[in-house]
């Protein structure tokens, strides 16, 4: 319970030190003594907060908190997927232990290969510790300090850009292997996107932003934001696949014949236009990583460049002959580059509102 205690007088001593008295009434409630030692924690409103240090060394004593365990009830009537996307929603909120109860075997069997699936490809870290006919542990096993918060970031970005470039060349080779590796590196990067989300909301509960590498509280809002852009990019990556897949199809299945091949100078164009748009992402990247407020500022002028090098590219291709599946797969080319460069601004933007008040003065 809170209690007022007045004030106390800061008072100088003769060799130049500041000294302020301790209640006493608080003194005697803790059974201190002379010569016990407090310990003195700077809070983040600037205040002292004051523990005595075998209270202090007490508290380091203490056991690390209980794993959180959770338990879901699956009948036969509930969907796999929904009961899938339970056990995300429960690995989002830091969950250590899910216990999945079934009904009968029956029932098991029916979910398992969902479950099975869901922990290879979207939960990273985890595991089934345990398995009998009516029940399903699952663990996760991963934890902060064995992969943080940027460096899953980082190769989130990584494959998404990876994602994106591939998608564009299978447009040109029609190579299948190609658009279902596009697949695959979207799922990677979902699965790192919920490890995010699960990293920052634990640190978020636990108030270890500085351990997150934060100076603030507010970093935790910015960093989703960036994995929320980063997973779009593949997630757009997948839809430009997709499109590609489909057109291949229809030439397979002779429902579409392409009397024009792509244009070579236009897919050339494009090509270039989508490097610099890659290229403008990482050093948003790098800007935010290096808390880097006068780059990330120069980033988003730069940004009004594209508009201009994006309408030339649609000019080129309006002089152009081309076949309109080909021509709308393009456009969407183009579309996904651009919005890689409203990501970049919108990281650029994180970064500065991290940093700004760490290079403006408080009056």
């Amino acid at each position: 319970m809170k209690r007022d205690l007045g004030y106390r007088k800061i008072q100088l001593t003769g060799r130049g030190s500041y000294i302020i008295s301790l209640p006493k009434r608080w003194i005697q409630e803790l059974k201190l003594g002379k010569g016990e030692e407090i310990a003195f924690k700077v809070q983040d409103d600037s205040s002292l907060l004051l523990l005595p240090r075998r209270i202090l060394e007490g508290r380091k004593e203490i056991k690390e908190p209980r794993l959180k365990e959770y338990k879901i009830s699956v009948s036969s009537a509930d969907d796999p997927q929904s009961v899938c996307r339970k056990i995300i929603s429960l690995y989002v909120v830091s969950a250590n232990i899910i216990q999945i109860y079934f009904k009968d075997e029956e029932t098991l069997s029916e979910h398992k290969a969902a479950i099975n699936s869901l922990i290879k490809n979207m939960l990273l870290g985890s595991e089934i510790i345990d398995e009998t006919s009516k029940k399903i542990t699952i663990q996760v096993l991963i934890d902060h300090p064995e992969f943080p918060v940027e460096k899953a970031i980082r190769r989130m970005a990584i494959l998404a850009l990876s994602a994106n470039k591939d998608a564009i060349l299978a447009l040109e080779s029609m190579d299948e292997k190609l658009i279902n590796s596009v697949a695959e590196t979207c799922n990677d990067v979902n699965r790192l996107n919920l490890y995010v989300i699960r990293q920052l909301k634990y640190g978020l509960e636990k108030d270890l932003f500085k351990e997150l590498g934060f100076k603030t509280k507010k970093e935790f809002l910015g960093y989703r934001i960036v994995a929320n852009d980063i997973r779009s990019i593949a997630n757009n990556a997948m839809s430009l696949a997709n499109n590609i897949l489909t057109l291949k199809k229809m030439i397979r299945d002779q429902m579409l014949f392409l009397n024009v091949p792509i244009d070579g100078e236009v897919y050339s164009q494009i090509l270039k236009f989508n490097s610099r748009a890659h290229f403008f992402f990482e050093e948003a990247l790098k800007a935010l990583f290096k808390r880097d407020y006068n780059r990330a500022d120069k980033l988003i002028s730069e940004t009004e460049a594209f508009a201009a090098l994006e309408s030339d590219l649609i000019t080129l291709m309006s002089t152009k002959k081309m076949d309109p599946n080909v021509s709308s797969i393009l456009r969407l080319i183009i579309d996904n580059s651009r919005r890689i460069i409203e990501y970049s601004r919108d990281i650029a933007e994180v970064t500065m509102n991290r940093t700004v008040e760490e290079i403006s003065g408080q009056s």
